[in-house]
């Protein structure tokens, strides 16, 4: 396990992320409309207007709304995200006893893995990507890296300088496959 995840400017953040499983997937689940680093400081934001807990149950019982909504904002969209942090808190309390860890540590194959990640709240195809390359290539799980796609990813980033150069290809990554969309 890695002692650091370095996708903040923020340490105590980069740390919590990677030594707490729930923390990393209220990152990925803050991922979108905003920066890397904003969703990912979210977590830290969360569990410190929480009063230092920040387990499943603490964060399905809380009054998310509020929480993220005391500035600064945890995001962009305060009401939605906070809804969808609820959503991911009561999933993870409710499936996987509170245990975040297990949505990988209890998957049998790289197509369980992908099954587990798909059905957490707000995580789509590229965030079951993203979060597979972190823990294929962060946290060494080798059931993962079938699903580690082709291009650039969270889990490359292993440094500041890194995290910047991940920007930069996603936003090129993210174009090229909107076209392809379309």
């Amino acid at each position: 396990m890695p002692d650091r995840l370095h996708f903040t400017a923020d340490d105590a953040a980069n740390v919590l992320i990677a030594s707490d499983p729930f923390a990393l997937l209220i990152g990925f689940t803050l991922d979108q409309q905003v920066t890397v680093m904003k969703a990912f400081v979210g977590p830290l934001a969360l569990k410190e207007r929480l009063g230092g807990k920040l387990d499943p149950a603490t964060v399905a019982d809380a009054d998310l709304d509020a929480l993220f909504r005391i500035k600064p904002a945890i995001h962009r969209f305060p009401g939605a995200m906070a809804e969808r942090v609820h959503d991911l808190a009561v999933f993870i309390r409710d499936n996987y006893d509170g245990n975040a860890a297990r949505v990988w540590t209890d998957a049998t194959d790289a197509d369980d893995l992908r099954a587990r990640l798909a059905e957490l709240p707000g995580f789509g195809e590229m965030k079951v990507k993203s979060m597979s390359a972190v823990l294929a290539k962060r946290y060494g799980l080798k059931l993962a890296e079938p699903l580690v796609p082709w291009h650039p990813t969270l889990g490359d980033v292993d440094s500041a300088e890194a995290l910047t150069e991940y920007q930069a290809q996603k936003k090129i990554h993210k174009a090229e496959w909107s076209k392809a969309q379309a």
